[in-house]
C-alpha cells in the first residue's frame, strides 16, 4: 500500500540523516505502507575475517529496515526507537550486495512488532541470510 507524501518524505529525510547508513552506502530502494526495503554493497570494509560480509552489516541493515517499516505506519508526528531486536544467522553474507526487507507484523500504540529478512545476492543468486524479529517503542510529542 503506497504511503501519504508527508511520511514518504520524513522517512527519506530520516534515512538521509543516518552517518551508518550513508557509511554503509545503504539506500533505500522501495517504501510502502508497513513494509521498507533497503540495499547495501558489501564493502571490503565491512568484511569478516573469512571475507563474508560481516554480521553488524546484516544486523544494521535489517535492524534499520525494520525501524523505517514500523515508522511507516506511525502518525506523522511520530518517531520510533528499537527496544530489543533478535537475529537468526542462517548463511554467510557472501556475494555483492545485502537487500534486507522489514515489515510490520504487529502494529501499535505502545510496541510494534517487526521482522526484517536479509538477503546476499551473489551473480544474480539470492540467498536468505538472516531472520531478524524485535519490538520497535513509538515516541509521540507530549
Amino acid at each position: 500500500m503506497p504511503l501519504s507524501e508527508p511520511i514518504a518524505q520524513k522517512i527519506h529525510h530520516s534515512f538521509a540523516k543516518q552517518a551508518m547508513m550513508t557509511t554503509l552506502g545503504a539506500n533505500l530502494t522501495n517504501l510502502d505502507a508497513g513494509t521498507v526495503t533497503l540495499s547495501a554493497p558489501i564493502l571490503p570494509t565491512c568484511t569478516q575475517q573469512h571475507g563474508f560480509g560481516h554480521a553488524a552489516l546484516t544486523f544494521g541493515l535489517g535492524d534499520s529496515a525494520a525501524g523505517y517499516a514500523a515508522l511507516s505506519m506511525m502518525p506523522e508526528e511520530a518517531e520510533v526507537l528499537t527496544s530489543e531486536m533478535k537475529i537468526h544467522l542462517l548463511a554467510p553474507a557472501q556475494g555483492d550486495h545485502l537487500e534486507a526487507i522489514g515489515r510490520v507484523v504487529k502494529p501499535g500504540r505502545r510496541l510494534v512488532i517487526v521482522q526484517a529478512e536479509v538477503f546476499a545476492l551473489d551473480k544474480g543468486l539470492r540467498t536468505q541470510i538472516a531472520l531478524l524479529t524485535g519490538t520497535m517503542v513509538p515516541i509521540l510529542p507530549k
